[in-house]
């Protein structure tokens, strides 16, 4: 059993990737123009959208990762050069082409619902995410230790959902350029959580190494 700054470590850890403040320049770009009715409805659909799919991660990736024969270590190192490459485009306060190609982007603007794409997935529900919970699932066993990261995926959606529905609101009070910085923060953050995946990875894939 894992303990509670584990837990902690975990939520920050899901929290940057997902990145509500800094995804939400583009929420507002996409639904520019709807009614707060509809809008209310697209962050909706966002915040379940996301909690689903990670929790689906959460449940059934370690399945996944066997049937397709792929060790938790080897899913480490790569996962941990995907976290490496996405905080990259953060520290320079940009989306990863990991999380929305432009092509993607300019596809979404012309969809009438962009709730589940781009915006849940792969914006804020991405690779990154996903395979994040993938690996943190792997760190501990019992029904315990799979509820706290569960209870920590409604929280990180709810919280997600509550910037969003504040987005208005925020966008008017903090500018670009705090935006900007937070994104930054976060992306430093995730740089070191990728660095202690590959270096975990490794250690697993050659032992001899540790």
């Amino acid at each position: 059993m894992l303990h509670y700054q584990d837990y902690i470590k975990i939520f920050v850890a899901l929290f940057a990737i997902v990145n509500p403040l800094g995804a939400m320049p583009i929420f507002i770009s996409l639904i520019s123009g709807a009614e707060a009715k509809e809008r209310n409805r697209i962050i909706n659909v966002v915040a379940t959208t996301v909690t689903v799919i990670l929790l689906v991660s959460l449940f059934f990736g370690e399945l996944i990762l066997e049937f397709f024969g792929i060790s938790i270590h080897s899913f480490r190192v790569g996962s941990g050069i995907l976290l490496l490459l996405i905080a990259i485009s953060m520290l320079s306060a940009k989306i990863s082409p990991i999380s929305q190609t432009r092509e993607e982007a300019e596809e979404s603007r012309e969809k009438e619902s962009v709730a589940v794409v781009p915006l849940s997935i792969p914006l804020l529900a991405g690779p990154g995410a996903i395979s994040t919970v993938i690996i943190d699932a792997h760190k501990g066993y019992g029904m315990s230790h799979y509820t706290m990261i569960a209870v920590e995926i409604i929280l990180l959606s709810l919280l997600l959902w509550i910037v969003l529905r504040l987005s208005p609101y925020i966008s008017k009070h903090i500018s670009a350029t705090g935006i900007n910085i937070f994104t930054r923060i976060m992306g430093l953050i995730l740089a070191a959580i990728a660095v202690e995946f590959i270096a975990n990875g490794i250690k697993g894939l050659f032992p001899s190494l540790a």
